[in-house]
């Protein structure tokens, strides 16, 4: 499982810095985000290189995960109630309903919102400092963090589990 840390970089040229200290120890090219004020995102960081705005994708995941338990719980009940006559198959389709349900709920309500990294460091990015996002696994993240802190970036209070592991 990957896991993300974040660190603050006065400026594009820091966050370069910072990001190659990472691929010479060891990041993958992949692995590595930037995500910066509106104004420098659109004038001076590669798209390829931009964190999503919005909190969409771990949202769309959570509601799947818990509208397919909420329609597996469903068709189970629906099967022991003898009244109603649902098979198994009735049930997982429950489920599978459930899950598509909770995933597009969840996508739009997700969609609204940024995403955690931005909702927590909005005061650095309105600074105009320009945040590098790594994901890796632990051990990786313990052998590259001194190569990026010596380039003048900052470890900001951020670990979690990457969305897409």
């Amino acid at each position: 499982m990957k896991t993300r840390h974040v660190f603050s970089t006065p400026d594009l040229e820091a966050a370069q810095s910072a990001m190659d200290a990472a691929r010479t120890a060891g990041v993958l090219d992949d692995d590595l985000l930037l995500i910066a004020r509106s104004d420098i995102e659109l004038d001076e960081i590669p798209n390829e290189r931009k964190e999503a705005d919005t909190d969409m994708m771990a949202a769309a995941l959570r509601g799947a995960g818990f509208g397919g338990a909420a329609g597996l719980l469903a068709g189970l009940v629906a099967v022991v109630v003898t009244p109603i006559g649902l098979t198994l198959a009735g049930a997982a389709a429950a489920t599978a309903a459930g899950a598509m349900v909770g995933c597009w709920a969840s996508a739009l309500v997700g969609s609204s919102l940024p995403d955690p990294i931005r909702r927590k460091f909005d005061a650095e990015i309105q600074a105009g400092r320009i945040l590098v996002v790594v994901d890796g696994s632990k051990e990786l993240l313990t052998q590259v963090e001194p190569a990026i802190l010596a380039t003048g970036a900052t470890l900001l209070p951020f670990e979690a589990a990457s969305a897409f592991a």
